[in-house]
């Protein structure tokens, strides 16, 4: 084993300048014995490098090779299997568990206690050694070859010390010295020795000699301590003297910090001093102003309003802490509340006093206003009161009881005044509307008071009268609302289109200029939120504002000012929307087709309105309006859908063009040049969807109750009408309509003229029907003529009695049949004439298809030709 350790080390650790320590004959458990040695080895170099290293026979030679190495560091249990029995197996756990079986117990124990010498002196680690012999564990292990070798190799490691290089430079020196020819070793080391002698004998000498240096050393270090100890003296004398200098320092610096805080606080009360004067000392002038400052003219005003301003500041000024508790700052804000009340008590008197006058001075221009059709201007009075808005402002923030009285005492008389101004304005537009006072009575006005009082009279019914062969209808027409449309010209509508429009336009800019005006006047915001509702609220009983219950003194919220200011305008022209509603009842009195005219003007005025602020008094009363509008609207469509159902027609005379029809295209072509460039259009449609449905059914109803007029012409010449109105106006939401009237029209024509026409040649059609009958039996066309009913002599004997003149009469008699028929009008006797002629030819092209078909070769013709029925026709037609 020794032989191989050293095979070992020369050949595999030392060139790796490594140290075997200790070494095992070992084969891996449980498998076919491949012997190979575990080895414990160290490295030369510092730090030392403790490893386990594998190490087995080449299969190609007898030398060794390294084959797996693992560091003890990694080892985590070394387990002997049993700690009393001998036994060569043991574990080693690494990064797994590796199974060994010893050559020897021997090898074995001294591997293991080689492993833990290893461990407790280069690394210190906690490995686990279980079923291991406490004896294996100890300092001293038992002797043995290997364990000496281990030992002895354990203590070459202690000893050694490497040389340093000043040790190394001092052996080469005394090599030379020598000229590395060291033949004996032992006079070599004695010359060593005697040179260490000699070195020794001369450190002691000098170590003798300096003793003497050390006693005068000690001498100097004695006279030093005396002369520190006098030092001390001499600080502790300076220190007593600077004693006494620093406590007059500190008096000193005590005495200029009093100093200090004095000049401090002198400074800080002139500064409250200056902001108390500064900020609450109201100069003489503003007080005189604020007294007796005038507040009739623009200087006076000024000087009150720059006065309050100054007031204002003072009273608001953020006093600091501790400043209401002085007694000058008390009085000085007491005659500041003392002058406020006074300059307020005087402000609101004087615009009360403004307000009355403004209702006098108007009151005298409204003669020259009476007769004609314009609202006085305000625009003076505004302007003279809003020089007093700044004042109004002040008031607001300072007073709120008593800028609401005015707001108030503002309401009362303007609304007076403006329902003086609109009701004779409104009276000035009826009497305008109705023409000459005997007119007006007509329409229920009386005197000056403009109100309705005449009721709504019973709706006419028309009937159609006859007289021989030409049509005589009614000249009036169906009743639209309460009295005849055609008792007006288009000149009248126009004048009250003209004259409802200047209302309007009169009333629009009064409302906007009064709403600016008390916006900019009371400082009100109107355009803070688009949220707003567009109905105005109802407005109290005693005329009162939503004020009322806001705390007195506090300005209220921006939120509720646009309120108020509608509330205000609702106040002061409550009248405006019942006379409105009074004038338009006047106007569908008139004439129910002034709704059309009222519902697009009235449009237009709300889409403009609520374009500019749709939360306004102007756009939710004209909006209000407008609904009342709608509702007349509707009601002259029901009105008219009503008369339809409940129309009449005389059973002597034909019908013709019915007048409830005429009317629909009166009413159509009204309406399309009124709502041209309307904005409301969508009202229309609906209207016009609504009769076009209730013409179609009463049509019917009325061709289905005809006796006189077939019921084909009285559905082809009213829907014949329908077409042509509606292909005329153009109008886009009744496409649908028209088509169904051109269908309607184009079958019930046909259908007239096959009614009409009949059979003129009544045996000629008897005797081909039964041709027909028979080859629908299946009998050959050209076997027809071989049936005695149907032979050749038969269908000669039928022609003959069918020739050219009694054609040409029958004829002459149809064409005069349909004439009574047809009315003037419409003027579709041509169009029917011409559609009997296609109709007649038809037929005749059949009988003679036949002929050639059934009688092929025969030479059987008709007595007449189809130029001949062309001439007929052409003939006829211009004979009458």
């Amino acid at each position: 084993m020794t032989a191989i350790k050293h095979a070992l080390q020369r050949d595999i650790f030392t060139p790796n300048d490594e140290r075997l320590l200790s070494i095992v004959n070992v084969c891996k458990a449980g498998k076919k014995k491949r012997n190979c040695f575990l080895c414990a080895t160290v490295t030369t170099e510092r730090p030392v490098q403790v490893n386990v290293v594998k190490v087995k026979k080449s299969d190609k030679g007898d030398f060794y090779k390294r084959q797996t190495a693992w560091a003890l560091r990694d080892l985590a249990v070394v387990d002997a299997k049993d700690a009393v029995k001998e036994s060569p197996e043991f574990d080693l756990h690494f990064d797994r568990v590796y199974k060994w079986v010893a050559s020897s117990t021997v090898e074995k124990n001294t591997f293991i206690s080689c492993i833990w010498k290893l461990n407790q002196r280069y690394l210190r680690k906690k490995i686990d050694f279980i079923n291991v012999s406490s004896q294996l564990l100890e300092e001293s292990v038992p002797s043995g070859e290997n364990q000496s070798v281990a030992g002895g190799d354990e203590e070459a490691v202690d000893e050694y010390q490497e040389l340093n290089a000043r040790e190394e430079q001092d052996i080469e020196i005394m090599m030379e010295g020598c000229e590395y020819a060291i033949s004996n070793a032992e006079a070599f080391a004695e010359r060593l020795s005697r040179e260490l002698q000699v070195l020794d004998g001369a450190n002691i000498q000098s170590i003798m000699a300096s003793e003497k240096q050390v006693n005068i050393l000690m001498k100097l270090l004695d006279e030093a301590l005396k002369e520190v100890d006098q030092i001390e003296l001499k600080l502790s004398s300076y220190e007593e003297m600077l004693q006494s200098v620093k406590e007059q320092m500190d008096q000193i610096s005590e005495s200029n910090h009093l100093i200090h805080l004095s000049n401090t606080n002198n400074v800080k009360l002139l500064s409250e001093i200056e902001f108390l004067v500064n900020h609450m000392d109201l100069a003489k002038g503003h007080i005189k102003a604020l007294q007796e400052g005038d507040l009739t003219s623009s200087r006076g005003i000024e000087a009150c309003t720059n006065a309050a301003d100054a007031l204002l500041q003072c009273m608001n000024v953020a006093l600091r802490p501790g400043h209401d508790m002085l007694q000058a700052v008390k009085q000085q804000q007491q005659r500041f509340s003392d002058l406020r009340e006074q300059f307020a008590r005087r402000l609101a008197s004087h615009l009360n006093s403004v307000f009355v006058q403004q209702g006098h001075d108007q009151s005298s221009t409204l003669v020259q206003h009476s007769v004609e059709l314009t609202l006085p201007n305000h625009h003076p009075f505004h302007r003279d009161l809003l020089r007093y808005a700044k004042l109004m402002e002040w008031l607001k923030n300072t007073d709120y009881a008593k800028y609401e009285g005015l707001t108030k005492n503002y309401m009362d008389y303007l609304s007076r005044l403006y329902e003086r101004e609109i009701k004779d304005f409104f009276e000035v537009a009826k009497i305008k509307m109705t023409g000459t006072t005997r007119e007006g009575k007509k329409f229920g006005l009386h005197g000056s008071s403009g109100k309705l009082t005449g009721s709504t009279s019973s709706l006419n019914k028309l009937s159609v009268q006859s007289s021989g062969n030409r049509r005589s209808q009614s000249s009036s027409l169906l009743d639209m609302g309460n009295m005849s449309a055609s008792d007006l010209d288009v000149a009248d509508r126009t004048k009250f289109d003209k004259i409802f429009e200047q209302v309007l336009s009169e009333l629009e800019p009064l409302c906007l200029a009064e709403q600016d005006f008390i916006s900019k006047f009371f400082k009100l915001q109107q355009h803070q939120s688009t949220s707003a509702t567009a109905t105005s609220e109802a407005e109290d009983t005693d005329g009162g504002t939503s004020s009322r219950s806001h705390p007195p003194g506090v300005p209220q919220p921006v939120s509720s000012e646009k309120d108020m200011i509608r509330q205000m305008m609702t106040r002061i022209f409550r009248c405006i929307e019942p006379e409105l509603n009074n004038l338009i009842a006047l106007g569908d009195k008139i004439d129910s087709f002034n709704s059309l005219y009222m519902l697009v003007k009235m449009s237009h005025h709300v889409w403009t309105a609520q374009n500019v602020d749709p939360a306004s008094f102007l756009s939710t009363t004209l909006g209000n309006v407008l609904v009342t509008v709608k509702r007349n609207f509707d009601k002259c469509i029901s009105n008219q859908m009503k008369q339809m159902d409940e129309v009449k027609i005389s059973k002597k005379s034909k019908v013709g063009i019915l007048p409830f029809v005429a009317e629909f295209e009166e009413f159509a072509a009204l309406a399309e040049s009124i709502f041209r460039s309307a904005e409301r259009r969508g009202d229309l449609d609906k209207a016009y969807i609504k009769l076009i449905r209730a013409v179609f059914v009463s049509v019917e109803k009325v061709a289905n109750e005809s006796q006189k007029t077939p019921r084909d012409v009285v559905m082809m010449e009213n829907f014949h009408h329908i077409f042509a109105t509606l292909s005329r106006l153009k109008i886009s939401c009744l496409e649908a309509e028209k088509k169904e009237a051109k269908q309607k029209y184009t079958d019930h024509l046909q259908a007239y003229v096959i009614y009409s026409l009949g059979q003129p040649l009544e045996k000629l059609n008897h005797f081909f029907e039964g041709v027909e009958a028979r080859v629908a039996q299946g009998v050959r066309e050209e076997e027809v003529s071989y049936q005695l009913a149907f032979n050749k002599q038969e269908l000669r004997k039928v022609i003959k009695e069918y020739p050219g003149k009694e054609v040409k009469k029958g004829l002459d008699n149809l064409y005069k049949k349909v004439d009574k028929h047809l009315c003037e009008e419409e003027n579709l006797l041509q169009v029917v004439w011409h559609s009997m002629q296609d109709e007649f030819i038809r037929q005749y092209k059949h009988f003679e298809g036949l002929i050639a078909r059934c009688y092929p070769g025969s030479g059987i013709t008709m007595e007449f030709t189809i130029q001949d029925i062309l001439d007929y026709c052409s003939s006829i037609a211009q004979s009458h």
